[in-house]
């Protein structure tokens, strides 16, 4: 039993504010049955869909840049996991809570979070190779973002040497599946922007984008915004504002303000281009399909 494919699909293709009051019914529904007195395996099952409930909850919070919010159903979805001695999902929620650090300017925290998901997947039984690469490349961000070099270039060796084991027999758990080869490059891709290394970033980045499943409206204007911020960081002005402004549309059409968050904040990084024409053609394009909110778009 589990979270139905089609919200974790939905969510990639509309972002999670429309799905947060469903799931979040779902979720104290399941809670509630858990409090009556079933046979194990079915207990387990109830735990197991409620632990997945509220780690999809808190990530809709975090999606939106709620992060209390979103540690709190973080936190309960730890808890549920628990009981069941579920040390993989343990290292699913772990790893989120590691990336919200990230996002949050907590670089020492997201690596002590992604070092205890490790942990965790390690002591698991059924613990796969994809698994131990998606949580090296939460690693990678996380040495990344405290400008770590050597170690980010390691766990980036280390996502990649785990993904080159991965047999199409492993049991894989169903939250995992999402982390396929385009998604490891471009988060390879990712990691080295972070660094600073944008000229290794850039075609790691482009690559995985032509590659993307046009279906995922958040995650590929998520990784436009990543590619353009390779491309600006590079000098290349009119390729940065061209890519940023094609991740526009589909930013417009998923509900996500960590994704609105990111194309304001490369508004902002136009600063000192600002009268040039391609930054004003985004500029417009951005105001008319991302209307401002309170602080953003500053003059």
């Amino acid at each position: 039993m589990g979270v139905p494919f089609f919200v974790w699909r939905r969510d990639d293709q509309h972002g999670g504010e429309a799905l947060r009051p469903a799931i979040v019914g779902q979720l104290r529904y399941v809670v509630g049955l858990l409090k009556e007195s079933r046979p194990p395996s079915i207990q387990n099952g109830l735990y197991g869909i409620a632990a997945e409930l509220a780690r999809l909850t808190g990530w809709t919070y975090f999606d939106a840049r709620q992060y209390n919010q979103a540690r709190a159903y973080f936190t309960e979805a730890l808890q549920l996991a628990k009981e069941i001695d579920d040390r993989q999902f343990m290292a699913n929620v772990l790893a989120c809570m590691s990336l919200q650090a990230t996002y949050q300017d907590k670089p020492a925290d997201s690596l002590a979070l992604v070092t205890a998901a490790q942990d965790q997947a390690r002591s698991a039984l059924g613990n796969t190779p994809r698994v131990m690469s998606m949580l090296a490349m939460r690693e990678a961000f996380a040495h990344a973002t405290l400008g770590n070099r050597d170690d980010t270039h390691r766990a980036i060796g280390e996502a990649h040497s785990q993904f080159e084991k991965i047999g199409a027999s492993d049991p894989d758990p169903s939250w995992v599946t999402y982390f396929d080869e385009p998604k490891l490059i471009v988060d390879t891709g990712i990691a080295h922007g972070r660094l600073g290394e944008a000229a290794t970033a850039e075609p790691l980045i482009a690559d995985a984008l032509r590659r993307e499943d046009h279906t995922n409206q958040r995650g590929r204007a998520f990784h436009s915004f990543w590619l353009a911020r390779t491309q600006l960081d590079q000098g290349k002005l009119d390729q940065a504002c061209h890519t940023a402004t094609e991740a526009l549309e589909p930013a417009s059409a998923v509900a996500s303000e960590r994704v609105s968050g990111h194309l304001r904040e490369f508004y902002d990084q136009l600063a000192p281009h600002r009268q040039e024409p391609v930054a004003l053609a985004f500029e417009a394009r951005l105001r008319e399909l991302l209307p401002p909110v309170s602080g953003s778009l500053r003059p």
